[in-house]
């Protein structure tokens, strides 16, 4: 198990609000000037999300990488997004501001752990979630997101008939709720996790239901609290992916609305649905690696050309067909 801080570690001051409308009209300018298209993860910085073109989860990312027109993606999330969107559109150029914001999950299993896996289930299909290297989708039969998870397994057990064995990874939670809502009975699941998601705890669902039992739960599925939350907390809780807590607060009639994931969405949130309430289930759910992303390394990548993000064209095309499949299967 990977332990790290759920905190960021950047002890600058924040900025003040003129110092961010002067940078985001600096990036803005050089994102013009450099055929740029600025992709945002939906936890990166509130000012980050608002200078941004297209904000979104892994999904919805994947799909605008391989269809926007400019040349230059400038992908403000972690490391393996922007090696997704490099796989997707290798005749553009991809840069991320930061090579440090990497991923807990990702780095939760490697290439040779998931062959030695796969060597002992000769046979199995394997479905690997987004967050992870080049290199293990290289060796991935089917990558998915948390929005589209379930309808992988689905789509693949349709097609290889009901004893077909799945290895899923690298998030434990992710693949105990895809084995429920499945009910397939032949899924093994990779000991993996997001360390943030992780530190979303029962405790905190039971905290939430015994302060607010009609509380309206908005759950993503890596968290530590998902199966607490599909357990127990009755028929008020959806277990949801990023874009999918959108989708549903939009639709609610409901104003007030639980929510365990990254903090920031919270910002998208408020800002897309202004008239309705978000609360954070756990307020240190914070990920450090995505919040490492900040405007003066987004100005920085887009004025000085860093940091180029390439991959191995062998492994890129072994990568893309898993990745496809994720993208087609919706």
């Amino acid at each position: 198990m990977i332990e790290l801080p759920l905190v960021p570690t950047n002890t600058e001051p924040p900025l003040t609000a003129a110092e961010i409308a002067e940078l985001s009209a600096e990036v803005r300018a050089l994102a013009a000037e450099r055929d740029a298209v600025i992709l945002a993860h939906n936890y990166q910085l509130p000012e980050i999300q608002d200078v941004a073109h297209i904000v979104g989860d892994s999904l919805s990312l994947s799909k605008d990488a391989a269809s926007v027109e400019q040349s230059v993606i400038a992908f403000c999330g972690v490391h393996f997004m922007a090696e997704t969107a490099s796989i997707l559109s290798p005749e553009k150029t991809v840069l991320i501001p930061d090579l440090k914001a990497g991923c807990s999950l990702a780095d939760s299993i490697t290439a040779p752990q998931l062959a030695g896996w796969q060597a002992k289930h000769p046979g199995a299909i394997t479905v690997m979630y987004v967050n992870t290297t080049a290199e293990v989708k290289a060796l991935t039969d089917y990558c998915c997101t948390s929005g589209n998870a379930v309808s992988v397994v689905r789509h693949i057990v349709e097609e290889h008939g009901p004893g077909v064995e799945i290895l899923f990874g690298p998030d434990m939670f992710l693949g105990s709720y895809v084995a429920k809502e499945t009910g397939h009975p032949h899924i093994r699941v990779w000991d993996g996790e997001c360390h943030v998601h992780a530190g979303i705890r029962p405790g905190d669902i039971d905290r939430i239901l015994a302060e607010e039992p009609g509380a309206e739960l908005l759950v993503h599925p890596e968290c530590g609290c998902a199966s607490q939350a599909m357990a127990f907390a009755g028929e008020q809780t959806h277990i949801l992916s990023t874009e999918g807590m959108l989708d549903f607060a939009r639709s609610s009639s409901r104003d007030r609305f639980k929510v365990a994931t990254e903090t920031g969405i919270l910002h998208r949130l408020h800002k897309d649905l202004p008239g309705k309430r978000f609360e954070p289930v756990n307020q240190n759910a914070v990920c450090r690696f995505m919040k490492m992303i900040t405007l003066e390394k987004l100005r920085d990548s887009l004025r000085d050309w860093q940091f180029e993000v390439t991959v191995d064209e062998g492994i890129a095309a072994r990568a893309r067909l898993a990745i496809e499949r994720m993208v087609a299967t919706g």
